[in-house]
C-alpha cells in the first residue's frame, strides 16, 4: 500500500464558528424540518479515534451545507472534511477554511491526490470525512447513476475504518417549506486483512446506499414524523397575507393561532 503523505487540509477555528452562527438560520428560513430517521442515529456512534467516512446521494445544492451542519450537530467533536471539485473551489475560496479541499477527478495525478489527503485526514484522530460518490446531482428515485471509483478505491487502501451511508431527500409535506429527510444506513467496517478489491468495494458501497435510500423513501412516503427525530425546526405556515387572514379568522372564532398546517415533528 502507498503510505505517501499528504498536509492535513487547514481549517480555520474562527470562520467554521461564525459559519455556524450563521448556517441554522439559514436552514430555518429554508426547511420546515431537518430529520434523521429514529432507528439509525446509532450507526454513528463511534469512538473519536476510528475513521469515519459518510457517503451520500447527491440530490442538489444544499448538500454540503447540509452534510456540514449534521456533523456539527450528530457528530460533535470530530472535524469536518469533504472533497470538491477544484475548480468551484476556486470561485468558493471560503470553503477551503471550512474542511472542504480540492479533486481533479478527471486526472490521474487529482486521484492521487484525493487518496493521499483523504487518507491523511482518515489517520487523523477526531475527524469524518463526507462524500457524494456519484459526483453529480441525481434525482432521489434514480439508482442507475454510477459512483465516481475514488470512494472504492479508497476503501480498498485503508487498513481500518467505519464507512457509514446516508440518504437523504427534500420532501413537500404540509408547509409551504420542505422537509430535509435523513437515514444513516448499516455501516461498512474496513479491517486488517479485508481482502476486497475497488470493483468489489463499488458494488457493496452502492448496494448499501441505495438499501438505505430505499429505507428512508418509505419513510417519508408514510409521511409520520414519529419517525424521525428533529435535528433542527424550521419555518412553519405560508406566510404573507395567507398567514393574515389566517390569524384574522382564528382570532374571530376565539381559536389560538397555529401557524403549521399538518402534525408537529417531536
Amino acid at each position: 500500500m502507498n503510505t505517501e503523505q499528504a498536509d492535513l487540509p487547514a481549517v480555520s477555528r474562527f470562520w467554521q464558528d461564525g459559519f455556524h452562527r450563521f448556517l441554522p438560520r439559514m436552514l430555518r428560513n429554508s426547511f420546515h424540518t431537518m430529520a434523521i430517521t429514529r432507528d439509525s442515529r446509532s450507526a454513528l456512534d463511534l469512538p473519536p479515534s476510528q475513521p469515519l467516512i459518510v457517503y451520500a446521494n447527491h440530490v442538489g445544492w444544499w448538500d454540503p451545507l447540509v452534510a456540514h451542519y449534521m456533523c456539527r450537530r450528530v457528530l460533535q467533536g470530530r472535524q469536518f472534511y469533504a472533497p470538491i471539485d477544484a475548480d468551484a473551489l476556486e470561485q468558493y475560496r471560503v470553503f477551503r477554511k471550512l474542511g472542504f479541499y480540492g479533486v481533479r477527478a478527471d486526472t490521474q495525478a487529482g486521484i492521487r491526490s484525493f487518496l493521499k489527503t483523504s487518507r491523511t485526514i482518515l489517520e487523523t484522530p477526531g475527524t469524518s470525512l463526507w462524500i457524494t460518490p456519484t459526483g453529480r446531482f441525481s434525482d432521489v428515485r434514480d439508482r442507475s447513476v454510477p459512483f465516481a471509483p475514488g470512494l472504492a478505491h479508497l476503501c480498498a487502501h485503508l487498513v481500518r475504518g467505519t464507512v457509514v451511508p446516508m440518504a437523504i431527500e427534500y420532501s413537500f409535506w404540509e408547509e409551504r417549506l420542505p422537509e430535509c429527510l435523513m437515514r444513516f444506513g448499516e455501516p461498512l467496517e474496513i479491517q486488517v486483512g479485508q481482502e476486497k478489491s475497488s470493483g468489489q468495494w463499488n458494488e457493496q458501497l452502492m448496494h448499501q446506499l441505495h438499501t438505505t435510500q430505499q429505507h428512508l423513501a418509505e419513510r417519508v412516503i408514510a409521511r409520520d414524523p414519529a419517525a424521525f427525530e428533529v435535528c433542527l425546526q424550521g419555518g412553519a405556515g405560508a406566510g404573507g397575507v395567507y398567514d393574515f387572514f389566517r390569524r384574522v379568522r382564528s382570532w374571530c372564532g376565539g381559536r389560538r393561532f397555529v401557524r403549521q398546517h399538518g402534525e408537529k415533528f417531536s
